[in-house]
């Protein structure tokens, strides 16, 4: 057994013993000796455990933990104390720049024993509030649980999305044409990309290859039709060639998914395709153009073949902004900051604010006074601002009960309410269902915020009967999120059709938590598009006086709900 090998399991053991509050001699004791271990000139695997008490800096104690670990492979303390830590709080502490003390904050003052729980905390600013944290070490966090993230392989779409365009404008210049074009994943705008791939007409050359030095890209392997290579950050890259004839149906062929195309193909048999564009071949198929965000094998090609595909929302139909955070609970900026970006940068007109209720006192959650007095801030602020307007709204915590934060008093006092699990995530799919099922059936809730709770790479959604919880929005009148923050887009776009299908209207939220969160409306916009939505199923596509008539009409859901 390697010395390397020992001294860092003794490191571990180190840092758990700090970790728990062990006797602070002990943790120095320790980690000394796993420096010793780790500088000696000569393996110690062989060492009887009296020579090893001789070595300088381990003493008997240390001593036998190391004996016991060339033995054994194991060390009794360091497996107890493993036993008495989460899994979770385990992985957090492989994150370069998180000490055992930062990590003891974490878990016992903040409630927080996974890496995901950890990066969606960052993203909320719940850090800078924390005892030896502010916002650069908040950052620092997040920027090194992303790293970890990438190390295996896949990406949120916004998190490559710049350098995938600035490749393409790159590669554009270097190779001196304009015929390279973005497919598969990315193409089809897909919340996670595990392959950026591009299609180039020509051949594979040498010239290519050059480039792709050039823009700091590793080259993997290589063949006739097909290049691949990473970036430093571990992003697979893929080129493709074809003549320029077989152009539109290799553009179709490698942007569907499997089943999409097989789909189309059958369609398609003896048809001729050389020379023919994407919309020529689709219009050849019997189908009405179906965009790229949309050819994901689901039910496409039948409402292609019925011309009815629905016309799909686009960024600029939103009028306005719902589902937000500001100082007077976990923002970054303040009430009038979040609203005035909203006005004067993105020109709507409207903004909800959806500030944490009192159960989410990690995030600096609104007693009863503090609503009362954000009230009269909203008041003033629409007064000065008019025609733009504040709703009052919250994101009241959707209790383990199912109940809601506050007395029907107080919710009643809001414009709107998006109801929103926040803690006890870990239930089985008959809990997590009723759970939500109640919060449905209140009569204060508008929207349902982020169903499943899911954080895309790092935390797995609490299980729910989708269909059930749709199905209970409809009956209702429950409107139902899509969190566009893009660690969620949550609702999945899986089940928006099922959705629409049942009247339901879908709000494109941008959760944000700083001024230019509200910009992830962008995200959520291009998975709803995946989900087929059109603006006429979208909340917050509504004018400000269409919107409004629809929070009137809640008011008379309270009232009869009474």
């Amino acid at each position: 057994m390697e010395n390397k090998i020992i001294a860092r399991t003794l490191r571990f053991l180190s840092s758990l013993l700090e970790l728990h509050n062990e006797n602070p001699f002990k943790v120095r004791s320790v980690a000394n000796a796993a420096f010793k271990i780790d500088k000696l000139p000569y393996p110690i695997d062989t060492k009887s455990l009296l020579e090893l008490e001789q070595i300088e800096g381990l003493g008997k104690s240390i001593a036998a933990k190391v004996d016991e670990f060339i033995k054994t492979n194991a060390i009794e303390e360091l497996t107890e104390l493993l036993n008495k830590t989460p899994e979770g709080i385990i992985e957090m502490m492989q994150i370069k720049g998180i000490g055992p003390k930062k990590i003891l904050t974490i878990w016992k003052d903040l409630g927080i024993d996974t890496v995901g729980e950890l990066y969606y905390a960052c993203n909320e600013n719940r850090l800078i509030e924390a005892k030896g944290f502010g916002l650069k070490t908040q950052e620092e966090i997040k920027k090194n649980i992303e790293f970890s993230i990438a190390s295996n392989g896949r990406f949120l779409y916004a998190k490559i999305e710049l350098l995938a365009e600035e490749l393409l404008i790159n590669l554009k210049k270097e190779l001196k044409t304009e015929e390279i074009h973005f497919t598969g994943q990315y193409r089809r705008k897909c919340e996670i990309i595990d392959e950026l791939d591009f299609l180039i007409i020509g051949e594979n050359n040498d010239l290519l290859s050059e480039k792709i030095n050039l823009l700091e890209l590793e080259k993997i392997d290589s063949s006739n039709h097909k290049v691949q290579c990473k970036t430093e950050s571990g992003l697979k890259i893929g080129f493709s060639f074809c003549s320029k004839e077989d152009f539109g149906k290799e553009l179709i062929l490698k942007t569907g998914n499997d089943l999409h195309v097989e789909n189309l193909l059958n369609l398609l048999e003896g048809h001729d395709l050389k020379n023919k564009s994407e919309e020529q071949i689709y219009e050849l198929a019997g189908l009405e153009f179906i965009v790229p965000e949309l050819r994901e094998g689901t039910n496409e090609i039948e409402l292609a073949k019925s011309k009815k595909l629905p016309e799909l929302i686009q960024y600029t139909d939103l009028k306005g902004s719902l589902h937000n955070h500001s100082t007077w609970s976990d923002g970054i900026h303040t009430l009038e900051e979040m609203a005035l970006y909203c006005k004067n940068e993105l020109k709507l007109e409207y903004f909800g604010i959806c500030d944490h209720s009192k159960s989410a006192f990690y995030a600096n959650g609104l007693n009863e006074m503090r609503v009362a007095a954000q009230h009269r801030e909203i008041d003033e602020l629409n007064k000065k601002l008019a025609p733009f307007r504040i709703f009052k709204g919250i994101e009241s915590d959707i209790l383990y009960d199912g109940s809601l934060d506050y007395s029907d008093e107080v919710l009643s006092s809001f414009d709107f309410v998006v109801a929103s699990v926040h803690s006890i995530l870990n239930m089985n799919e008959e809990k997590a269902t009723e759970r939500l099922l109640k919060a449905i059936e209140n009569p204060f809730t508008t929207i349902l915020g982020h169903p499943t709770g899911r954080l895309l790479l790092s935390r797995s959604g609490y299980p729910i009967d989708h269909k059930k919880v749709i199905d209970a929005c409809a009956a209702n009148n429950v409107i139902i999120e899509i969190n566009a923050n893009p660690l969620r887009l949550d609702l999945d776009w899986r089940w928006h059709q099922y959705a629409i299908s049942k009247g339901i209207l879908l709000s494109i939220n941008p959760d944000a938590h700083r001024v230019e969160g509200n910009l992830d409306m962008k995200y959520g916009t291009l998975i709803a598009r995946k989900g087929g939505l059109s603006k006429l199923n979208c909340l917050n596509a509504m004018t400000l006086e269409q919107i409004s008539k629809i929070f009137e009409q809640q008011k008379t859901k309270h009232k009869l709900g009474k």
